[in-house]
């Protein structure tokens, strides 16, 4: 019976080594150094956003509203994948940040206006 990784595994900082590989059809077993790629080894949160993620083609006001939590805090869960996965996340664009704020009521229009002016 298969499992999932045991990943991440306590105190170790580098990525898994597999050593054989088995396949049940066939009854093949090959031994060796095989690396396991950089989704391989995601957390289990990171996979269930990442298949989220995908379901909905990309779109994380999507993802916002099926997981019922807000805009920044699935922009933050992004970028955790992001970096999990070896990329750096964008730096945030200082006029979507205002155009955020403006949607979720944090500013009046005049005000939002006013810094996108800047």
């Amino acid at each position: 019976m298969s499992r999932p990784l045991p990943l991440p595994f306590p105190d170790e900082t580098e990525a898994p080594l597999v050593t054989e590989l088995r396949f049940p059809t066939s009854g093949v077993t090959v031994s060796g150094a095989f690396e396991l790629n950089e989704f391989a080894v995601l957390t289990s949160d990171n996979l269930e956003f990442l298949r989220l993620y995908i379901r909905v083609r990309g779109n994380l006001k999507e993802v916002e509203r099926v997981l019922g939590v807000s805009y920044p805090t699935v922009r933050a869960r992004f970028d955790t994948l992001l970096r999990a996965i070896g990329y750096e996340p964008e730096a945030a664009d200082p006029q979507g940040a205002v155009l955020d704020q403006l949607e979720r009521g944090e500013l009046t229009p005049d005000e939002a206006a006013r810094k996108l002016r800047r």
